[in-house]
């Protein structure tokens, strides 16, 4: 069992409408994992960086963070997050991307989702706000490598 917790990252989504949190955090308990905390904060990065320090202190071992991932002017949240990892692990967005390709075409290349390490030795997986994005990202990548992952950065 795994402490995990979520940001969410929206200048729209309510605790009623955030369907991607909802999803990450039925899926992740389903898969026997324990849910810590969830922030839902705006495309700022002073408020995503608050959500993000606040979980850097608690028991979670992954921080999921949804949303704010394009090329939009407001998605901030690889700017606002990437720089803080002490490591960037590429071959999530890399392999992301390219099964998306599969689902929603060329689209898929403009995502900027990534993972890295935190300085507190927690894996954080920044993903698309799309509910389908988080479904593939969850189903086909995190959860089938979370353990071998965590076992990894705990050595």
């Amino acid at each position: 069992m795994i402490d995990f917790g979520i940001i969410t990252v929206s200048d729209t989504r309510t605790e009623d409408t955030d369907k991607s949190g909802l999803y990450i955090q039925e899926a992740m308990s389903d898969a026997g994992n324990n849910f810590i905390k969830k922030y839902i904060v705006k495309d700022d990065a002073e408020q995503i960086t608050s959500a993000y320090n606040k979980l850097l202190v608690t028991s979670c071992k992954l921080i999921l963070v949804n949303g704010g991932t394009g090329i939009a002017r407001r998605d901030v949240t690889i700017d606002t997050l990437e720089p803080k990892f002490i490591k960037v692990i590429p071959g999530f967005g890399e392999y992301f991307r390219q099964i998306s390709i599969a689902d929603i075409g060329l689209k898929a290349l403009v995502s900027g989702a990534t993972a890295g390490i935190t300085d507190s030795d927690q894996i954080c997986y920044l993903l698309p706000g799309s509910t389908n994005a988080c479904k593939t990202a969850l189903e086909k990548i995190i959860l089938p490598d979370l353990n071998h992952l965590i076992k990894e950065i705990t050595k």
